[in-house]
């Protein structure tokens, strides 16, 4: 009986050492995402989004688990209002996201397409004060001496941007995880300083770099959603893409991978929490979309930052116009101003705006079209509603020209448009409507025709050829444009808007 005891015992103790190993080999660690932040503080009357409250919700997953990491999968230094800002004479384009970010802990970023709205120069300036790492894999930087990698100095010492990151972490038992990175920008905003490789070949040569230095590879993307599909069924020994550039929540499956997007500013994030056993080498995933609300308390240190900027912004816009708090009109629906809405849907702020348009040319022409991307509000707009209110839905200002357009063109611009649904290229229109039974454009309620000539009124980013490649003054269908003098109405759409929404207050 004694040795029956003993052997039981025995067992008792290997299977207990042997539940014990396993344990040994589990590596825990979290991943916390965000994408396209452009506003710090909280949105929607303060219902939502605030990095203040995100850091919050980051220190209670360092507490829980000391492996967590915080992302920016791209577009974060413009635009903005507070950003489109002079502060000494300089644009403060970025200052106040680094400073936030700087705050926060951020462990690894990535470029968007509106990094590259800032000059080099200032974009240089921004890299050098960011405290936290960067990647890019594909995109590099066009100097006088040649392309080189975009590279961050300090004290004097440069250092280039990875083309891959590695981070190393252990769990309690001392049990040691590598886990590596690869990034992917959109070629969407060129500039003369960039140059914009390959990223699906530049991906495939850092997979290849990275698979003997690491556990697991993850993917850090700003790339249309149906590229990040594309890099998932390419790569599928990556099981991870938090990815940006779309600026609402999708989690999209491509075989055992997945890709995740948050909604923009900050609205919600994606948390990801991961268990890696080393032995049999099984990665196991619970991703979660958190929204940003009031229950997350705002972060004391971030939150005095947020309000040293927001009161740098009223200041500014107080020196503009002594009037701009002033209420300028006021709506009993609200105005949809979500990038969602605006850049899928023709909304009832996409119709103030383009009656605007209309209005600076006296009514007197065909139509309106303004890419959805240009509104930056990413909120509602409601009740009262005041100058500053028109600057944060157009932070990029401009001016809007008078465009004579033949049919063909025009019926192009307007389907490039229609197909870019859920891009900054879909178009908030006036007086175009689109019959899908007949699947032909119609101008105030009669058929476009090809030869004909119609008078259009765009934003002038619109005839730059960014978000519509062929849509430029060269192109054989643009017959003539109305440039507005500096006195006219339309030489600032902001102003523009103000004067319209004033003409027309009840």
């Amino acid at each position: 009986m004694n040795k029956i005891k003993s052997i039981a015992a025995l067992l008792f103790v290997v299977v207990l050492l042997f539940s014990c190993q396993r344990e040994d080999e589990i590596v825990k660690f979290t991943f916390l995402q965000l994408n396209d932040v452009y506003e710090i503080a909280a949105l929607e009357g303060g219902k939502v989004g605030g990095m203040d409250r995100v850091e919050t919700l980051h220190k209670q997953l360092l507490k829980e688990n000391p492996n967590t990491y915080l992302f920016m999968a791209g577009d974060f230094l413009n635009p903005s209002l507070v950003g489109n800002i002079k502060l000494d004479g300089e644009r403060i384009k970025g200052k106040q996201m680094i400073e936030v970010m700087n705050a926060m802990n951020f462990d690894l970023v990535t470029f968007g397409n509106h990094e590259f709205d800032l000059s080099d120069e200032l974009l240089q300036s921004r890299l050098n004060s960011s405290n936290f790492k960067w990647i890019s894999t594909n995109i590099k930087h066009k100097t006088k001496d040649g392309v080189k990698p975009f590279f961050i100095k300090k004290n004097g010492v440069k250092k280039d941007i990875p083309r891959n990151v590695i981070f190393s972490l252990k769990n309690e038992s001392g049990t040691d995880l590598k886990i590596g990175f690869f990034s992917a920008t959109i070629n969407a905003n060129p500039v003369e300083y960039v140059v914009y490789n390959d990223f699906y070949e530049e991906a495939k040569n850092e997979l290849s770099s990275l698979k003997n230095k690491v556990d697991i590879v993850f993917g850090l993307t700003h790339v249309k959603i149906s590229q990040d599909k594309m890099l998932a069924n390419m790569f599928p020994e990556v099981s991870l893409f938090m990815g940006g550039h779309e600026h609402f929540n999708m989690m999209v499956p491509v075989g055992n991978a997945v890709i995740t997007k948050a909604d923009a500013n900050a609205k919600t994030v994606y948390v990801h929490k991961f268990e890696y056993n080393k032995i049999t080498k099984e990665l196991t995933r619970k991703s979660e979309l958190v929204s940003i609300t009031p229950k997350f308390e705002a972060d004391e240190k971030v939150q005095k930052i947020i309000a040293k900027w927001q009161g740098i912004m009223d200041e500014k816009i107080a020196e503009f116009s002594e009037n701009a708090h002033d209420v300028i009109y006021h709506v009993k629906t609200p105005l949809n101003g979500e990038d969602v809405a605006v850049r899928s849907t023709q909304t009832n702020l996409g119709e103030i705006i383009t009656k605007a348009m209309s209005y600076a040319y006296d009514d007197k022409v065909d139509g309106v079209l303004i890419n959805g991307g240009a509104m930056r509000l990413d909120d509602f707009l409601s009740g009262n509603i005041t100058g500053v209110d028109i600057f944060r839905v157009l932070p990029f200002g401009g001016s809007i020209i008078k465009v004579e357009i033949k049919g063909n063109l025009l019926q192009k611009v307007l389907n490039y448009g229609r197909i870019k649904k859920g891009e900054g290229a879909y178009l908030q229109r006036l007086n175009f409507a689109y019959d899908k039974s007949t699947k032909q454009w119609s101008n105030s309620g009669k058929p476009i025709k090809n030869h004909k000539i119609y008078t259009v009124v765009f934003s002038d980013y619109l005839l730059k050829g960014y978000d519509i490649p062929f849509l430029k003054p060269e192109n054989k269908g643009v017959i003539k444009i109305y440039h507005p003098k500096e006195d006219e109405l339309a030489h600032d759409i902001r102003k523009l808007i103000i004067s319209y929404l004033k003409s027309i207050k009840k």
